[in-house]
């Protein structure tokens, strides 16, 4: 809606008009918590306003001027200027956090367990999900953009640690200013290993498809679409078996890896852990030989620490250890191991 339309609506009403984009940010704005996601939130709203910055201050002298802006013309560069130093100061304040979460997210990798994502339409149950596996207790609402921000946990899937990432909720016909403000918090997907996304299916046949087709679309955009995706079927709990089965049938052809699932009553997590295992596929089980030292001691607490230690084993003054990390992760270790004299076995 054009910066005029709004004026006249508002001014035939008396009472504040805004438009699509203005209502999300009013939701983003209740729903930040973290000083990140608040300035972000600033920062979309201030590139929203600046294409309209003249023509507003224009609408308001309206009643004063002599022709087009007549002795406005001042006032109007100040307001734009003002909101260009605004956006500038705190796009520096953001490149500070990013920074700062780069640092996070390459100490999250040099711990050389894969990363998982979890992707999907706000309010489809990704928070509860990443509660249900994680024993965490990030907060849960009924409402939109309950997760603004996002959160970490390492997880067991079937003897294997990893890392779980909780992230802002997708929204269909997302501006793309609003999706540029968020790049760092989204860029957390880009960086997986897997992503689960998650799909509410308990909604209309219709409601669904539009959903699922939003967040391909937007995985597509920020980057992610070559990431291996395990779709979770959300909120079977409020559906009939026989509405189960026609769903998933239903949607067997445009979802990516589908398992049935309760994020709330922990339904068939087992199976949903069972198919994320098949996809994070670039494990690889390693051994390694190292004499008994101090130096090695701390070595063996190191990869404790960093990777799936299956079995160690003390042999007179050597000690073997068997481990399953990412390739690169083993590579890392080789080159420790080398150091230590000791023997290394892939």
């Amino acid at each position: 809606m054009k910066t005029i339309q709004l004026y006249n609506l508002a001014k035939l009403t008396g009472i504040e008009v805004i438009d699509r984009f203005q209502l999300i940010l009013e939701i983003f704005a209740q729903r930040a918590s973290t000083s990140e996601a608040k300035l972000q939130i600033q920062l979309a709203q201030l590139q929203h306003e600046l294409p309209h910055a003249k023509e507003k201050v224009r609408l308001k002298k309206l009643s004063e001027q002599q022709g087009f802006l007549g002795g406005g013309r001042y006032e109007v560069d100040n307001a734009y200027n003002a909101i260009r130093r605004q956006i500038s100061h705190i796009r520096n304040k953001l490149k500070g956090i990013q920074k700062e979460r780069r640092l996070h997210r390459a100490r999250r990798r040099d711990l050389g367990f894969p990363l998982i994502s979890l992707a999907g339409y706000t309010n489809a149950g990704k928070s509860t999900l990443f509660n249900t596996c994680t024993e965490e207790t990030v907060p849960v609402d009924y409402g939109l953009f309950t997760t603004l921000s996002t959160t970490t946990r390492a997880i067991d899937l079937l003897g294997k640690k990893m890392l779980l990432t909780d992230t802002v909720g997708f929204i269909d016909r997302l501006p793309i200013t609003l999706i540029e403000a968020f790049h760092s918090t989204l860029e957390e997907t880009i960086f997986s290993d897997l992503l689960l996304l998650i799909i509410d299916i308990s909604e209309s046949y219709k409601e669904i498809e539009r959903k699922l087709s939003c967040c391909l679309d937007t995985i597509q955009k920020i980057g992610a679409a070559e990431i291996p995706i395990v779709t979770a079927l959300n909120k079977i709990d409020s559906l009939s078996n026989a509405e189960i089965q026609q769903k998933v049938e239903f949607l067997k052809d445009t979802t990516p890896n589908p398992v049935p699932i309760s994020a709330l009553y922990k339904t068939n997590i087992d199976l949903l852990t069972q198919k994320m295992t098949e996809y994070i596929k670039n494990y690889v089980q390693v051994s390694i030989t190292i004499p008994v030292t101090d130096e090695s001691m701390s070595f063996l607490s190191w990869l404790h620490n960093r990777a799936n230690v299956q079995n160690v084993e003390y042999k007179g003054d050597m000690i073997e250890i068997i481990f399953e990390s990412v390739p690169w992760f083993a590579d890392k270790v080789k080159g420790r191991t080398e150091l230590l004299n000791g023997n290394f076995n892939s």
